[in-house]
């Protein structure tokens, strides 16, 4: 549909590039005309508190905020913030998210639980996710600080919009501020892409 609004929920931990990975996805978003709006809640995000980030793109968009039930996609780069915004997913939607665990000063802190299996908790609320190391997988390609644009690679898929559209500002940020990383990022998108895709193809929820 023409007028049909995207929510994109991305979550996790600060540090890890919950509110890079969204600026990018609104850059590509408004180059293909599409009215953006976002908001972001960041919770000591400089010391590894937790992070949240709202995008809406669509022909016109009034609120930046989603609503619990309308989130077309949820980004988690960590496990335990999936989990913890899985309930804004809406019926057919999809979480996409890493398996890397980093704890949050609410848990290491002893406040919260940390949970003992969140992607089979987000499964038991019938709710459709993929999973994967995106830590483990951006260390093999040499550079923790690639998990960033392996996460961007493995929802570019299931956006309205190309994955090589996703990529050209991916790459464009890189080119403009540390040219050198603009090839580990186009290896490191491509791996997170072809991750996701190993998983659907399989029927695997979890890799």
């Amino acid at each position: 549909m023409a007028d049909r609004i995207t929510n994109i929920l991305v979550v996790g931990i600060g540090g890890q590039g919950v509110m890079t990975a969204t600026e990018i996805l609104a850059e590509a978003a408004i180059s293909l005309g599409h009215d953006v709006k976002k908001t972001e809640v960041a919770g000591m995000a400089q010391r590894g508190g937790v992070v949240s980030s709202h995008l809406r793109f669509g022909k016109k968009v009034l609120s930046p905020q989603i609503a619990p039930g309308e989130a077309d996609l949820i980004v988690g780069f960590e496990s335990a913030e999936a989990l913890r915004w899985s309930h804004y997913l809406k019926p057919g939607g999809l979480v996409l998210m890493n398996t890397a665990r980093l704890v949050p000063p609410v848990v290491s802190g002893g406040l919260y639980p940390y949970p003992d299996d969140p992607v089979a908790e987000i499964r038991a609320r019938g709710l459709e996710v993929h999973a994967f190391d995106a830590m483990a997988i951006a260390k093999q390609l040499g550079d923790a600080r690639l998990g960033n644009s392996v996460m961007l690679g493995a929802i570019a898929d299931y956006l309205p919009f190309s994955a090589e559209v996703l990529l050209e500002f991916i790459l464009k940020r890189f080119a403009e501020r540390k040219p050198e990383m603009v090839e580990p990022n186009r290896r490191a998108f491509a791996a997170g892409r072809d991750a996701v895709a190993a998983l659907a193809k399989s029927g695997k929820a979890t890799a």
